[in-house]
């Protein structure tokens, strides 16, 4: 299946910006099973200074300044991208969750060395003790880790409830698991949390949804948007996505942007400015199929 996908961000500032400098994680990955066959990054006012570059996670990843004087900055990202839908895979048969943990102990090879950095706690994802008790419901040593991460991604959707504008970026995890409520960002976070309680690795994936209007309707322009879920890493079997806040495992409607330790390893656009005053963000996200 193939997407195109149209990423607008629009800064309106309360006073001019004489100089700003800008980051974006905008560009969808390259993958075994997502291929990103074009794509073109447009800023408004045109930039001094611009550089393509891959983070240390791999990801795509813009840098630019405006050196003039503005009060508004539209930055679009266009991409064609290509889904391939992975194999079905079989969660009991994975490793169990003590093998696992020794894997990633004692391992030398390069996927797992790579995979050890998900285990620890990152700036955003601190596990605490009511993180643990809730994980260990899923998650014990005999259980295979994928058939434990599936059930975990079941139990959050089903206690969580979704509530726009309930959380920020900066509010912190015992407050989401305190009230069980938040958007796709804190059910990732909070998932991933529970995944490293127990040792085991996993890692914040950004990305894209495509939306499903009711049926007979049109679908509105602008009305899908930036999401978040989580993949957990199991020897033999890899990374394997899971989308806790559609409770679900991602195939063909998801687009991988970006992943990191947690939402400040892949902020999609972030930047610092000088300039005084207020200023007003807005962010529309398309995809349609091709």
């Amino acid at each position: 299946m193939k997407f195109q996908v149209t990423h607008k961000t629009i800064y309106q500032y309360g006073g001019i910006v004489n100089l700003c400098y800008n980051e974006a994680k905008m560009i969808p990955r390259n993958l075994p099973n997502q291929n990103c066959l074009k794509y073109e990054l447009s800023v408004e006012p045109n930039p001094m200074d611009f550089d393509e570059r891959i983070d240390f996670f791999g990801n795509r990843t813009a840098y630019f300044s405006i050196q003039e004087p503005h009060k508004e900055l539209k930055v679009v990202t266009k991409s064609e991208v290509e889904i391939i839908p992975n194999l079905p895979v079989n969660l009991s048969e994975s490793p169990n969750c003590q093998e696992v943990r020794k894997i990633l102990v004692s391992s030398k090879e390069d996927a797992v060395i790579d995979a050890k950095q998900y285990v620890f706690a990152s700036p955003l994802i601190h596990p605490f003790q009511e993180i643990q008790e809730y994980a260990a419901v899923s998650f014990w040593d005999e259980r295979p880790v994928l058939e434990a991460a599936f059930e975990l991604t079941q139990r959050i959707f089903k206690d969580f409830k979704f509530v726009p504008g309930f959380t920020s970026v900066t509010t912190p995890l015992h407050e989401v698991a305190r009230h069980k409520k938040g958007v796709c960002q804190d059910y990732a976070q909070f998932a991933i949390a529970c995944v490293r309680s127990m040792g085991l690795a996993a890692r914040y994936v950004s990305g894209y949804i495509e939306t499903i209007p009711p049926e007979g309707e049109e679908k509105l322009e602008g009305a899908d948007a930036s999401h978040a879920w989580l993949s957990v890493f199991s020897p033999g079997f890899g990374w394997l996505d899971f989308d806790p806040t559609n409770n679900q495992i991602p195939k063909e409607q998801h687009v991988t942007v970006a992943y990191g330790r947690d939402y400040l390893d892949i902020t999609p656009f972030k930047g610092v400015i000088y300039s005084s005053g207020k200023h007003k963000m807005n962010v529309e996200v398309d995809m349609k199929r091709i």
